[in-house]
């Protein structure tokens, strides 16, 4: 009989840990992505990630995480894409520009990824990493949106299509980028700080 209460006792205070556990995770998830360009994207890519030791900085890294993977998904499907279609095709001008804004974004959320895990809280270097890895971030953001842009005037399935993926990137990526910006909070020179 005192085995069972014991086992009993054991559950529920497993499950109360269990449950502080996920709670203290998701508190820091949906504090990280409260005020983010896309709040309900950020707290579904980022729970996955979430542990009670997480820090702001772990779930920047995160998200830059996801934004590279989508974005190598991104750059192989508009590499094919451009490979296969005609010559005289309108959208294939607009896709070769695109081609290349991509891959650069490859090539920039793995630099930031570099940044961020190089970054140390009240280190001398800490702005110099902030900077660049806020720096590749949003040129990476300004490639989803010159290559969206350069669909503007060409009407037709493929641009669509790519638009689309492009702008769900975009989505990822101001994300991302609003996370690093709130590494270390307002008392560490970012996002608003003086010193």
């Amino acid at each position: 009989m005192q085995t069972r209460s014991h086992n009993y006792h054991f559950a529920q205070l497993l499950l109360l840990f269990l449950s502080w556990y996920s709670a203290t995770a998701q508190d820091l998830v949906r504090s990280s992505c409260a005020h983010a360009r896309y709040p309900a994207l950020c707290i579904k890519t980022l729970t996955p990630y979430a542990t009670p030791s997480a820090t702001p900085l772990d779930l920047a890294q995160s998200a830059v995480r996801v934004s590279l993977a989508r974005s190598r998904s991104l750059s192989t499907y508009v590499t094919t894409l451009h490979s296969q279609m005609q010559q005289q095709q309108q959208e294939r001008v607009a896709l070769k520009d695109c081609v290349a804004q991509i891959a650069d974004s490859v090539d920039e959320f793995t630099r930031t990824l570099s940044e961020l895990k190089n970054m140390q809280l009240g280190t001398t270097s800490f702005q110099w990493h902030m900077s660049n890895a806020r720096t590749w971030t949003s040129t990476s953001l300004t490639n989803c949106y010159s290559c969206i842009n350069g669909f503007g005037g060409v009407d037709g399935n493929v641009g669509l299509d790519v638009k689309r993926r492009v702008n769900s990137l975009a989505m990822f990526t101001s994300n991302a980028l609003y996370l690093i910006t709130r590494i270390g909070g307002a008392d560490n020179g970012v996002g608003g700080g003086n010193n």
